[in-house]
């Protein structure tokens, strides 16, 4: 039996607190959890719709009950085709943490397992992840390369 499962509304709470625990180690991230209560509702939803196109897998914290040890989420996007994703379905990866107490134990490497077989059962040609200099090892072992992309973002 896996360990990782797909994470429904009774997760969110805790959803929530791990997507803090990446948030706050993130270059100048933000460490207010106000956000959180109007996330919620929102987060909720989202994990409750299980042929949407947001998922999240998780792996329960062995030595806390109620408590996630490691989770991973992703979107499957249209963007218009292009060679080697000629029917345009991206995935995105993002919120990749793992519990500080429960590190160096294979979570997140199968909870990203179980993720990209939901990319591609969606027919996503591509996948795309922003890593930090700690994970670039991680996803380099799963297949992922670097891009010279020149990001930018508003904030509306």
């Amino acid at each position: 039996m896996s360990l990782v499962r797909r994470a429904t509304a009774k997760d969110a709470e805790e959803v929530l607190r791990l997507r803090q625990v990446m948030i706050d180690t993130l270059p100048g991230g933000d460490s207010s959890t106000e956000w959180h209560t109007e996330s919620l509702p929102s987060l909720r939803e989202r994990l409750g719709e299980a042929d949407g196109d947001f998922a999240a897998f998780v792996v329960d914290h062995p030595d806390r009950p109620e408590a996630l040890a490691s989770l991973v989420v992703g979107t499957v996007d249209y963007r218009i085709g292009k060679a080697g994703n000629p029917r345009g379905l991206a995935g995105y990866v993002f919120s990749v943490a793992t519990d500080p107490h429960a590190r160096r134990r294979g979570y997140a490497r199968a909870c990203m397992d179980e993720l990209l077989v939901w990319f591609r059962e969606r027919g996503a040609g591509q996948v795309m992840l922003t890593a930090s200099p700690e994970a670039e090892p991680l996803y380099a072992s799963l297949g992922f390369v670097p891009k010279p992309d020149p990001t930018m973002i508003l904030r509306l």
